[in-house]
């Protein structure tokens, strides 16, 4: 059988037609397909989205130390703009630390002051800009200050400027006589992620998740290095924890359930794949919760597939099928549950429309062509058998059924 051309997944769960050999051989002398591998989208890596990836939990700003006393500067102003600043007037401190860098340009606190000022208001590219130039300021001074430092790794955490942050974080947790709480430690295996480090970025979050085991964005990025790894087992647990401490964690939600998805195929059939599609059930369930577009929808569907409840998954599944920016997997997925549910009027509505979208697809012709036939409407079976036999020249399915319903197609 060759592969779905709509797929990016691997293979999974082998599914079995519910059409009985009764049903076919009986009322139209169809052959029942036999067990089949529909290609289906839950073993890649789904694409994580940043809007769902919350950072451990919103670290508290790091606060300047107070200002030293400058003569060649206007102290009155870096001061002020330090009082606003405690005070929690962070635009007014804003102010006056920018009227203190305009009368000098090199008041190293004074951009110390606005960056802080801008990382509470959440002006973190801002914020970059005006602590970097107060951390050269200081480091030309030779009296660089950790606070600054540590404030600018956040910054740039925060803009995803992560190789700039990394040497900043890196320093931050191996500082002599500190003891680096666990959102640096997050912030550091983050970075180290996302330039690609992965050994290093695993060490990082696991040391945060020792000095907070409830760390559940550590522990997401966890669940998913041992997914990407193919280690069912330990990815199920991580993700497991990270969904406890954190149920608005939608990516953390997704990856859970195409781990039980994974964990299930590689079972096999029997009670244990059965408990991880179960698995995977209620996963996506809470991820509808969450969010209802398509890739969701069709998570859960897919679950629902696998865990056998096909009529279910029609039901899930029609919601993300209406109107034309349906995409084809999630029709061929809608049109093999309504096979399954032997809805066959349905599941032929279904995978025209599939057709439509992905002609290239040859899993979609096969079950086209199963359900036209049992529905006697052989020239229409025979021409998807013919179609599906033109893109999988190789797969005897296509040319047995061909030949079967050959003699009555008019």
């Amino acid at each position: 059988m060759s592969k779905s051309k709509i797929s990016t997944a691997a293979v999974i769960a082998a599914l079995v037609c519910c059409a009985t050999a009764a049903d076919a051989g009986a009322q139209s002398g169809a052959t029942r397909p036999r067990r089949v591998n529909p290609s289906q989208p839950v073993a890649t890596s789904p694409a994580p989205r940043a809007s769902d990836e919350p950072a451990a939990s919103a670290p508290a700003t790091t606060r300047p130390a107070t200002p030293a006393a400058r003569t060649a500067a206007p102290a009155s102003d870096t001061a002020r703009a330090f009082a606003l600043f405690q005070q929690k007037q962070f635009d007014a401190a804003l102010a006056e630390a920018r009227k203190a860098t305009s009368a000098d340009p090199k008041n190293s606190e004074g951009w110390k002051i606005a960056g802080f000022a801008e990382m509470e208001l959440k002006r973190y590219a801002d914020a970059a800009t005006d602590l970097l130039r107060a951390l050269e300021l200081q480091r030309a001074e030779g009296a660089e200050d950790a606070n600054t430092s540590d404030a600018l790794a956040t910054a740039y955490v925060r803009t995803e400027k992560y190789a700039e942050a990394l040497p900043l974080l890196v320093a931050a947790t191996t500082r002599k006589g500190t003891r680096p709480d666990a959102i640096t430690f997050y912030y550091r295996g983050l970075s180290e992620f996302r330039t690609n480090k992965l050994a290093e970025s695993e060490r990082s979050f696991n040391e945060a998740v020792k000095l907070n085991p409830k760390d559940a964005a550590s522990l997401y990025y966890l669940g998913r290095l041992a997914f990407d790894r193919k280690d069912n087992d330990a990815a199920v647990n991580l993700l497991n924890r990270a969904t406890a401490a954190n149920a608005q964690f939608a990516e953390a939600w997704t990856y859970l359930a195409h781990a039980y998805l994974r964990r299930g195929a590689a079972s096999g059939e029997g009670p244990k794949a059965d408990a991880d599609y179960q698995g995977a059930v209620r996963a996506s369930e809470a991820l509808m919760r969450l969010r209802s577009d398509e890739p969701a929808v069709l998570l859960h569907g897919q679950a629902l597939i696998n865990s056998k409840q096909y009529a279910r998954a029609a039901t899930v599944l029609e919601r993300a099928a209406t109107g034309d920016a349906a995409k084809g997997e999630t029709l061929y997925l809608l049109g093999f549950a309504y096979t399954q549910a032997k809805n066959h009027p349905k599941a032929v509505a279904a995978l025209e429309r599939a057709a439509a979208k992905t002609p290239e697809d040859a899993n979609v012709y096969r079950f086209l062509g199963y359900n036209y036939q049992l529905l006697k409407q052989y020239a229409k079976a025979l021409a998807a058998y013919e179609r599906g036999m033109a893109l999988a020249p190789d797969d005897a399915y296509f040319k047995e059924a061909a030949d079967q319903v050959r003699p009555f197609a008019k």
